[in-house]
């Protein structure tokens, strides 16, 4: 593992399309129990390079119901980008991640991992990638549907303060998903 997280701290591949020089955010151990596979770190996180260090961050360790020192135990999480470095600003938020990442490096990191209890599945590129076929029309229709992708992975909704319009609009996901998370949080962690 030590080697092949070194091999991607160091991946060039996308360079030439990135804003900023590559450095690429990971969080993994072969110790794992629960991998949480987001979009791409912001500008901040980029800069930091801390995972989810940011408000996002701080939204989703609230959902997980753990701390930081639990969040940033890589025993206990693997994080895990689909693209792994700042891809860029867009007119309405940050660009997609950049797609060389998750199929140049996820299935080897995958493999390294063989206690993970939990994937969470963070927002539409890593749903697409992971639940292909299985994906429902809609982010919100995945998200309500999590059960049908029960026990290999769990579904959810970016913690990004821009989805607090979507949290509003859909108050089920603060009273059934949240709850049903942090128990299944507490299982994988055993």
């Amino acid at each position: 593992m030590k080697a092949l997280l070194q091999n991607i701290r160091n991946c060039t591949i996308c360079e030439k399309y990135l804003p900023n020089k590559p450095r690429p955010i990971i969080q993994a151990n072969t110790a794992s129990r629960i991998v949480i596979i987001g979009q791409a770190p912001g500008q901040k996180v980029q800069l930091s390079g801390i995972p989810w260090d940011d408000a996002s961050g701080n939204e989703l360790r609230r959902w997980l119901g753990v701390t930081e020192q639990q969040f940033y135990n890589d025993k206990l999480f693997a994080l895990m980008p689909m693209g792994f470095c700042y891809p860029g600003r867009g007119s309405s938020g940050d660009i997609a991640p950049r797609p060389e990442c998750a199929p140049q490096w996820h299935n080897q990191l995958l493999k390294k991992m063989p206690k993970i209890k939990l994937a969470i599945l963070i927002g539409q590129y890593a749903q697409k990638y992971y639940l292909q076929a299985d994906l429902k029309p809609t982010l919100t229709e995945t998200v309500k549907s999590y059960k049908d992708y029960l026990p290999k992975y769990l579904p959810l909704v970016h913690p990004s303060p821009r989805n607090r319009i979507w949290q509003k609009k859909n108050p089920w996901y603060e009273r059934e998903i949240v709850p049903a998370l942090q128990k299944m949080v507490l299982v994988a962690l055993g």
